[in-house]
């Protein structure tokens, strides 16, 4: 009788040993996927960062252009950081620019302003660029480092 009831609970013990071991498996399985997904998110953010920066330093994209996008990007890298840097402290002329420019209208906003606006906002981000231009080209130095 005794042989009967060590029986069922090594049964049982043996049963629930397995169970958990599927469990750490599949938590396991799942971190490795979370991992590996950060991963490729980094190196999209990474690799994107590095083309818009040759791009702007080859004088293929303006640089509002190339510094509203890299700023956004910046963002989305700096927040899956363990430590996040002060980019508005590494990189002040990306950050004096994008301040400019962040607000303005783009795409189909843009097209329903009357010329007038347009030109006069125009004006300002290319006085902004003219201004900025010796601190964004360092910063883009700096930033072609980081991110190679």
């Amino acid at each position: 009788m005794w042989y009967l009831l060590i029986a069922v609970a090594v049964l049982i013990v043996a049963g629930l040993a397995f169970y958990a071991g599927q469990l750490l498996w599949k938590v396991k399985a799942q971190n490795e996927a979370v991992a590996a997904e950060k991963q490729k998110k980094q190196k999209y953010l990474t690799d994107s960062i590095s083309h818009i920066a040759k791009a702007m330093k080859e004088k293929q994209c303006e640089y509002s252009e190339g510094v509203l996008r890299i700023w956004v990007l910046l963002d989305h890298y700096n927040a899956s950081q363990a430590e996040p840097k002060n980019y508005p402290e590494l990189y002040p002329g990306f950050a004096k620019l994008y301040d400019v420019v962040k607000d303005m209208p783009t795409h189909e906003a843009r097209k329903k302003l009357s010329k007038k606006d347009i030109f006069k906002m125009d004006t300002q981000r290319w006085e902004a660029e003219k201004e900025y231009e010796q601190q964004i080209d360092t910063d883009l130095e700096v930033l072609m480092k980081e991110f190679p």
